[in-house]
């Protein structure tokens, strides 16, 4: 049945191994083995078919090990709407109630990525939010400004995930690269009507009325923009084939996100300016007081 390993050999100059195995007609069925011989007490040659007896049976047919550990391998797809995350979530959470004691797991491959990588998303995020604050607030020469434009990104998020779990897709690496573009695209909207209602109030407008008119000026060029980008990105939404769930994750994220971001840009960009720059205009008025103090002292 198997094969003993002789010797090697030379001939015309090629190297030859000699291998001594039964020919292919005698080893093909169970009663082959059964005719092989093997020595008894006695040292005489018998069939191995007059002392042992044959039965079929089922097993493994390789026994995996982890760490030593003889172990079961399962892999997960997630269904569609639900992410890797929440998949290890559940997976954890069934484990810790069903498993008996002595028995335990562990992830691998891409799953322990995740797990070591945690959600680095929200930092990324938050990074992309803080990034553009400090560069608002470099370019205004105020911390009170940038709110105006940075108010305007939750409402974008909001927007995106609400198109998200709407089409049934889960919040991946793709959706949060989508919610990072997101900010600098809302951050640009509502920099066209801040910009433009700075300079008419330093002209000499009330800030209600210079927001106003620069809501008006650059809505034309806000709708035109916007409208561009998400006919661009439509594509992504409806595409099918080979890797269509990326493209739908990035291409529905981008979409709902921009739609929020020409809707609630324009309507509460001039609403948001004109409460951060009363907020500003109080908070410099109350510098400026003089103490009571010193009001009684000049008036006695």
């Amino acid at each position: 049945m198997g094969s003993a390993y002789i010797n090697d050999f030379n001939l015309l100059g090629r190297t030859y191994r000699v291998t001594a195995q039964a020919d292919n007609p005698f080893r093909l069925d169970l009663s082959d083995v059964a005719n092989l011989k093997t020595r008894n007490t006695d040292g005489e040659m018998v069939p191995i078919g007059s002392v042992a007896s044959f039965s079929d049976t089922t097993g493994a047919y390789r026994v995996p090990r982890y760490n030593l550990y003889p172990a079961a391998e399962v892999q997960l797809s997630m269904a569609r709407g639900f992410s890797t995350g929440q998949g290890i979530a559940a997976i954890e959470k069934i484990a810790a109630e069903r498993l008996p004691s002595g028995f335990g797991f562990e992830w691998t491959e891409i799953a322990l990525q995740e797990k070591l990588a945690g959600n680095t998303a929200i930092i990324a995020f938050g990074l992309a939010v803080v990034f553009v604050f400090l560069l608002l607030a470099a370019l205004y020469e105020s911390w009170m400004l940038p709110l105006a434009v940075i108010l305007i990104v939750p409402m974008c998020i909001l927007a995106a995930m609400f198109g998200v779990n709407y089409a049934g897709l889960d919040r991946n690496i793709l959706v949060d690269i989508g919610l990072v573009v997101l900010v600098g695209l809302a951050a640009k909207n509502a920099i066209l009507i801040v910009e433009f209602a700075k300079q008419a109030e330093d002209e000499g407008m009330n800030r209600r009325d210079a927001a106003i008119a620069a809501a008006r000026t650059r809505l034309r060029p806000i709708l035109m923009t916007s409208l561009a980008f998400i006919l661009g990105v439509l594509p992504l939404t409806i595409s099918t084939g080979a890797g269509a769930e990326m493209r739908q994750a990035m291409g529905v994220a981008v979409f709902s996100g921009m739609l929020g971001v020409t809707i609630f840009g324009l309507i509460f960009t001039p609403v948001f300016y004109v409460v951060v720059r009363w907020l500003a205009d109080l908070r410099k008025t109350k510098r400026t007081e003089p103490p009571h103090g010193d009001a009684s002292a000049a008036h006695p």
